[in-house]
């Protein structure tokens, strides 16, 4: 047995005795971002596949070391950066447990509001690209749309489209702008209300179905060992999720609804996809009618301007759109952290397709490789 190796558009001679060493990435248009897979192919099957990661490397975790706590949210809501918000929530909630700190309550709902506007943002993210990358230009298009509805409330509270740097330690950086509630509720309705035409466009398209059904199935053994999570786990019938088994925020007061499915092919993911959408809407709704319930009140706690968090360590884990998201906080009672070791979902979630790759044809891989529903940066970090 021989090896060769080839890259991307290289003739290869079909040899029966020979195995195929192909490099996908680390630029790719069927790779997200800056990742590498080198798969070795028995003819058009993979045999053995090995991704490979750290083009994108920042060195996030280090530079947590040489930042206040002020400073760090903006480093932290960027390696998801699809997720912004969700991925500062890990940071202030760490600080705030190693200050013993509360948050006003109109601060928690409107955290909690805020966590899942991103959540939805995210989850269309990949409703619409995931179509394109099997051939179906159409549903990008319907999905944007809906992103833009929602992403226009995020950006008029923040000013920020992507990177939000809305929470601050203590609660939110400012109070919410006059009639904004009314405005996420109109803008909750109407995606609510034109979510079933993007489902119908895809989830039950005949060739959709072909590429999707029985492809990439993952084992609820596999999950577990690999530490997948999100809604890649809840695929397979994982059923976990933090906003309900280990709550934070103001998910204890909320019915927070856990899709599962069986299947755990590339097909159920999608559809735990589309059916966490339309949870997260509900929450949304849930957090819009507590907020106009409750009495006004301040939205964040006064902070000295050298902030300090005492001697100690924790951790904080958050339910993140793509899984969960861990932080390990070390205080040696400075004002930057000792240590800030982050357990991203993605990380985890794309170790396991050294396990799934292999067996399937080329062509899958790309169905595969949309389906798990990961961020490069969150990744390399």
């Amino acid at each position: 047995m021989t090896e060769r190796v080839v890259g991307i558009g290289a003739g290869a001679k079909e040899l029966a005795t020979e195995d195929m060493i192909l490099n996908i990435g680390p630029q790719h248009p069927s790779t997200h971002g800056v990742l590498r897979l080198r798969l070795t192919l028995d003819g058009e099957r993979i045999a053995t596949a090995e991704p490979i990661i750290g083009y994108m490397h920042r060195g996030a975790e280090k530079l947590f070391e040489v930042r206040d706590y002020r400073q760090i949210i903006m480093l932290a809501n960027r390696h998801d950066w699809l997720a912004g918000f969700a991925n500062e929530l890990g940071v202030v909630i760490a600080a705030e447990r190693l200050l013993g700190m509360e948050p006003p309550v109109r601060a928690v709902w409107a955290r909690t509001l805020l966590a899942e506007l991103n959540r939805v943002l995210s989850h269309l993210m990949f409703l619409g690209s995931y179509p394109l990358e099997l051939g179906a230009m159409t549903p990008i298009f319907y999905s944007f749309n809906e992103r833009e509805r929602i992403q226009a409330v995020m950006e008029e509270i923040s000013g920020g489209r992507m990177h939000y740097m809305f929470n601050r330690v203590g609660g939110l950086k400012e109070e919410l702008p006059l009639g904004w509630l009314d405005r996420v509720s109109e803008a909750v309705a109407e995606t609510r209300r034109r979510v079933p035409v993007i489902e119908d466009l895809i989830l039950h398209n005949e060739i959709f179905m072909a590429r999707t059904k029985g492809v990439g199935v993952l084992t609820h053994e596999q999950i577990m060992q690999y530490g997948v999570s999100g809604p890649i786990a809840r695929a397979s019938g994982v059923d976990f999720d933090l906003r309900r088994d280990d709550p934070y925020l103001a998910y204890p007061e909320l019915p927070v609804k856990v899709v599962t499915k069986g299947g755990g092919d590339c097909h159920a993911r999608f559809e735990v996809l589309f059916d966490q959408l339309k949870v997260s809407l509900e929450l949304a709704d849930a957090c819009v009618e507590r907020l106009r319930s409750l009495p006004p009140g301040p939205i964040n706690q006064r902070l000295p301007k050298v902030l300090k968090v005492p001697e100690g360590h924790t951790y904080a884990w958050t339910e993140n759109p793509l899984g969960i998201n861990g932080y390990y906080l070390v205080s040696k009672g400075d004002k930057t952290p000792w240590r800030l070791k982050l357990r991203s979902a993605s990380y985890s979630n794309i170790q396991v397709l050294r396990e799934m790759l292999p067996g399937h044809l080329v062509a899958d891989m790309v169905a595969i490789l949309g389906s798990m529903f990961f961020v490069v940066g969150d990744i390399d970090k």
